[in-house]
This record gives C-alpha cells, sequence and structure tokens, in this order.
C-alpha cells in the first residue's frame, strides 16, 4: 500500500524533527535538588525479595491526564493505583497555535496529583508520555521542561506512530476473533489515529496506519462549539465536522479499499472517550462502568443512532445525561463524528469498545523489559 506522512512528521516548534521515541526516560519524581537517599529515581529489583516491581504510565493528552500504577500479575498485570482528570490542554489550541495559561495551570494541577501519587507507591520504573497538544504548540518544549522543574516528571513527547502503536498494544486482546484484516482507532482529544491490523501471534501485525490532527476538542475548536445554537445550526456543524473528518481520512480509506473488500468478517475496535461514552449510553447506564463497557459488542446501527440524537440535541441537555455531565457535554458531538467518519470508511456491521490503550500498552512495554509480554513490532517509517 501506499504510504503518506502523518501530521507530526513536519517539523514543529519545540519538537526536533527525528527526534526519537519509544525510550524509558530517566524519571524522577522528586525534585533534584532534594533527592532523597532511601528512594533513588530509577531502581531495580534486587535478588528475588517479596516486593515485586511497579510500574506507571501517565498519558498527558489533549483533553485528559491519566496515570496506571500496576505490578504484574502472571501473563497480565493488576493495577494498584489510578488517576485521570479533564485537564483540557489543547483548549484553543488550533486558533492559537500556543497552549494557554488557564490550560498549563490545569494540566500542572493534574501532574502533581500524579507526581504524588508515585511517589506513594514507590515506583521504579516508568514511562510518562504527552501526545497531540504538545506536537503542535509552539510553546510545547516550554511546559514539558517547566513539568520537569516543577513535579520532576518527565514527558516524552510521541510521535503519533508511537502513539498509534501503544493503542494497539494496550487493546489488541479485546479484537473480535476472526481472520483477515481488522482495524483498531483511537479518538483522542487532538488527533485519532487509525491503524489496520493483521491477526497472527500473540499480538496483530501493523499493515498501515494513520494518524490525523482531528480529535475531539480540536474538531470542537476548528468547527465551532454549539453552546446556545439552533436545531438547524447544530446540524449544519455537525455536516461541516463530518466533511472535514471524511477529507482527512480519504488517503487511509483508498489505500484499505483491498483489504476491505478482501474479508468476509470487518472488524473494528475502538479505544476512547466517545466510544465507551457512547456504550454506556447504549447500555442505558446511569454511572459509568468500566467493567460493563470494556470488551462490550454494540452494533454499529446503534451507535450512529446514538450519535444522530446527539448531533441534534441542545447543549443544556447533553450536559445532563448520565456519563456525559458537563465535561463532555460540548465535546461528544465532534467523537460522534469521528466515529461515524470511521464507519463510513469501515463499514463494521459491529465495533468493539476499549477502556484501555495508551497506558496499557505502555504497561506492557516496561514489564516486555523483565518478561516475556509480547510488543508489536513499530510501523514500518514512512518513505520521504
Amino acid at each position: 500500500m501506499a504510504d503518506i506522512s502523518p501530521p507530526d512528521t513536519q517539523k514543529r516548534a519545540g519538537h526536533k524533527q527525528g527526534q526519537t521515541s519509544g525510550k524509558v526516560a530517566d524519571f524522577r519524581y522528586k525534585r533534584p535538588s532534594a533527592p532523597s537517599p532511601r528512594q533513588p529515581a530509577l531502581q531495580r529489583p534486587r535478588g528475588n525479595g517479596h516486593i515485586r516491581q511497579a510500574y506507571a504510565a501517565l498519558d498527558l493528552g489533549t483533553n485528559n491526564c491519566r496515570l496506571l500504577i500496576a505490578r504484574p500479575s502472571g501473563p497480565d498485570f493488576t493495577v494498584i493505583d489510578a488517576f485521570s482528570r479533564v485537564v483540557r490542554l489543547g483548549e484553543g489550541l488550533a486558533m492559537s497555535g500556543r497552549l494557554s495559561d488557564a490550560a498549563m495551570e490545569r494540566a500542572m494541577g493534574a501532574l502533581h496529583i500524579c507526581a504524588e501519587k508515585l511517589r506513594r507507591r514507590n515506583v521504579q520504573l516508568a514511562r510518562s508520555v504527552a501526545t497531540e497538544a504538545c506536537r503542535r504548540a509552539a510553546n510545547g518544549a516550554e511546559f514539558i521542561a517547566r513539568v520537569r522543574a516543577e513535579t520532576g516528571i518527565a514527558l516524552d513527547i510521541i510521535s503519533a506512530q508511537e502513539e498509534a502503536r501503544l493503542a494497539v498494544l494496550g487493546c489488541h486482546v479485546l479484537l473480535d476473533r476472526g481472520t483477515g484484516p481488522a482495524i483498531i482507532f483511537d479518538i483522542g482529544g487532538g488527533s485519532t489515529e487509525l491503524v489496520l491490523v493483521e491477526a497472527g501471534g500473540a499480538v496483530p501485525r501493523i499493515i498501515d496506519w494513520q494518524s490525523v490532527p482531528w480529535g475531539v476538542v480540536s474538531l470542537s475548536d476548528t468547527i465551532g462549539r454549539d453552546e446556545g445554537a439552533s436545531g438547524e445550526q447544530r446540524a449544519n456543524r455537525y455536516r461541516a465536522m463530518r466533511r472535514t473528518v471524511l477529507e482527512s481520512f480519504a488517503p487511509f480509506a483508498e489505500r484499505i479499499s483491498g483489504a476491505r473488500a478482501s474479508t468476509e468478517t470487518i472488524r473494528l475496535l475502538g479505544t476512547s472517550g466517545t466510544v465507551t461514552t457512547l456504550a454506556s449510553l447504549h447500555l442505558e447506564l446511569t454511572h459509568y462502568d468500566r467493567r460493563a463497557v470494556d470488551g462490550l459488542i454494540v452494533p454499529a446501527p446503534a451507535m450512529r443512532a446514538i450519535s444522530d440524537r446527539l448531533s441534534t440535541m441542545p447543549f443544556d441537555e447533553r450536559r445532563t445525561l448520565p456519563c456525559i455531565g458537563p465535561d463532555r457535554a460540548d465535546l461528544v458531538v465532534a467523537g460522534c463524528a469521528i466515529l461515524e467518519s470511521i464507519l463510513d470508511i469501515w463499514p463494521a456491521a459491529q465495533l468493539g469498545v476499549a477502556d484501555r490503550g495508551i497506558r496499557e500498552g505502555i504497561l506492557r512495554s516496561l514489564m516486555a523489559i523483565d518478561g516475556p509480554v509480547r510488543v508489536p513490532p513499530r510501523p514500518r517509517a514512512r518513505p520521504a
């Protein structure tokens, strides 16, 4: 298949072109000026002691800051602590090209909490990543330096290529059984990753992929918010979102057309707040329940029907729905537009839902350093 360059391969301020991703950085959870002799920065377990290694994965996205801390448990792991907060780091970025002061302060507040959890849990091996907002922002590198100085957390600005790989590693176990190619996608705050995979072995092989700079925040900011809009304005806004996303998906859609035609069962797995929120509405949950949502299979027509209903619903009505609330009310419509566009180019009869992704992929990558956890090969670098 032909290749195209994802958005982040273009040179951006604060992120040097060709900078490597995928490394495990030297993470410190106390300020360099106040080291603790009893708690070294990066400590490996010694001998056959009874204290098992603690691993951590932190994902600072365009909309959310999420942390998982876990210990190995057989072929998998057990989560011992977690944190998630909506920080909207990329709010206004589409218009200004910069992270705003208010957005950075929200993110710093969440990161200080993460740093304290990492210290309290005595995490010895970790990786913290930043994605599209920091990739695109002119002051992204400046913000990363501030985070390191004030919290001791060393954020790695990963490429869209690495983001796609980690998402696949984190959720592929929920992909429907079957033969032939499948698509795994991740709708984020500032970008969406689409990955065409082929089953085989412990981990699917990545055949092709694309990242587009449209996530729930970037698309909402670009097309405009709908608070106070009329029914006709909401409908026009949703159509504009769908057109925008489909135009970006077009090169990938053309490349995967042969794969789509060659498989009898079109399999699709999504990881994001959009798919878990819509799955919750499908189940008519009064409160979000990860155990009910993670691994759920939902008919694609049901997801389209929910998307259509949300896109025409007034903002004040959306914010009262269970599992949406004020935090997602103005962003979920953009997620619906992206999801429907994915169903347009890969028309699966049903959609697998994953409440897992980059953080779980990071944890598996870290644990692979010390054990037999299988890690998928990196997607091929795209030719210049």
